[in-house]
Protein backbone atom coordinates (compact mmCIF):
# COMPACT_ATOMS: atom_id res chain seq x y z
CA UNK A 1 0.00 0.00 0.00
CA UNK A 2 1.43 3.39 -0.75
CA UNK A 3 1.02 5.71 1.59
CA UNK A 4 -0.83 9.19 0.91
CA UNK A 5 -1.22 13.00 2.03
CA UNK A 6 -4.79 14.51 3.04
CA UNK A 7 -5.18 17.76 2.67
CA UNK A 8 -5.18 18.08 6.53
CA UNK A 9 -1.48 18.88 5.65
CA UNK A 10 0.08 22.12 6.64
CA UNK A 11 2.83 21.93 4.68
CA UNK A 12 5.74 21.99 7.59
CA UNK A 13 8.50 20.72 5.36
CA UNK A 14 9.40 18.06 7.61
CA UNK A 15 7.86 14.76 5.56
CA UNK A 16 9.96 15.19 2.81
CA UNK A 17 13.71 15.23 3.82
CA UNK A 18 12.64 12.09 5.64
CA UNK A 19 11.42 10.00 2.28
CA UNK A 20 14.22 7.53 1.63
CA UNK A 21 12.55 6.82 -1.72
CA UNK A 22 12.33 10.84 -2.88
CA UNK A 23 8.96 9.75 -2.73
CA UNK A 24 7.31 13.24 -1.32
CA UNK A 25 7.16 16.23 -3.14
CA UNK A 26 5.33 19.89 -3.05
CA UNK A 27 2.14 19.30 -4.72
CA UNK A 28 0.34 22.47 -5.79
CA UNK A 29 -1.13 23.14 -2.23
CA UNK A 30 0.37 20.65 -0.34
CA UNK A 31 2.64 17.98 -0.04
CA UNK A 32 2.30 14.91 -2.08
CA UNK A 33 3.17 10.40 -2.32
CA UNK A 34 4.48 9.28 -5.73
CA UNK A 35 2.82 5.70 -5.37
CA UNK A 36 5.05 4.29 -8.36
CA UNK A 37 7.87 5.35 -5.45
CA UNK A 38 6.06 4.66 -2.31
CA UNK A 39 7.48 1.34 -0.15
CA UNK A 40 6.32 2.50 2.88
CA UNK A 41 9.89 2.04 3.91
CA UNK A 42 10.23 -0.98 3.48
CA UNK A 43 13.53 -2.23 2.48
CA UNK A 44 14.35 0.91 4.66
CA UNK A 45 12.69 1.46 8.24
CA UNK A 46 10.62 -1.05 10.21
CA UNK A 47 8.17 1.79 10.19
CA UNK A 48 6.76 4.80 7.45
CA UNK A 49 9.31 7.77 8.30
CA UNK A 50 7.13 10.41 7.07
CA UNK A 51 4.28 8.69 9.39
CA UNK A 52 6.64 8.77 12.54
CA UNK A 53 7.44 12.68 11.81
CA UNK A 54 4.53 14.18 10.48
CA UNK A 55 2.42 16.51 13.66
CA UNK A 56 -1.00 16.62 12.36
CA UNK A 57 -1.14 12.39 11.35
CA UNK A 58 -2.35 13.59 7.75
CA UNK A 59 -0.61 10.08 6.00
CA UNK A 60 -2.68 7.43 6.31
CA UNK A 61 -2.55 4.56 3.32
CA UNK A 62 -3.85 5.20 0.27
CA UNK A 63 -7.07 3.14 -0.54
CA UNK A 64 -6.22 3.47 -4.31
CA UNK A 65 -2.75 1.66 -3.82
CA UNK A 66 -3.25 -1.29 -2.09
CA UNK A 67 0.27 -3.31 -2.30
CA UNK A 68 1.24 -6.10 0.02
CA UNK A 69 4.47 -6.66 1.86
CA UNK A 70 5.58 -8.12 -0.27
CA UNK A 71 4.91 -6.35 -3.49
CA UNK A 72 6.24 -3.09 -1.38
CA UNK A 73 9.86 -4.98 -0.82
CA UNK A 74 9.79 -5.87 -4.78
CA UNK A 75 9.35 -2.06 -5.61
CA UNK A 76 12.16 -1.12 -2.88
CA UNK A 77 14.59 -3.60 -4.95
CA UNK A 78 13.94 -2.16 -8.05
CA UNK A 79 13.97 1.43 -7.02
CA UNK A 80 17.37 0.39 -6.19
CA UNK A 81 18.62 -0.62 -8.75
CA UNK A 82 17.37 1.93 -10.62
CA UNK A 83 19.47 4.72 -8.28
CA UNK A 84 22.45 5.47 -9.88
CA UNK A 85 25.98 4.46 -9.10
CA UNK A 86 28.13 7.91 -7.86
CA UNK A 87 31.58 6.76 -9.26
CA UNK A 88 34.60 6.24 -7.28
CA UNK A 89 37.41 7.75 -8.84
CA UNK A 90 39.86 7.43 -6.26
CA UNK A 91 38.93 3.53 -6.23
CA UNK A 92 38.29 4.46 -2.10
CA UNK A 93 36.38 1.67 0.43
CA UNK A 94 32.54 2.91 0.21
Amino acid sequence: MALMITDECINCDVCEPECPNDAIYMGIEIYEIDPKKCTECVGHFDEPQCVQICPVACIPVSPGHVETRETLYEKYLRLQAEKPVTPNPANLPT
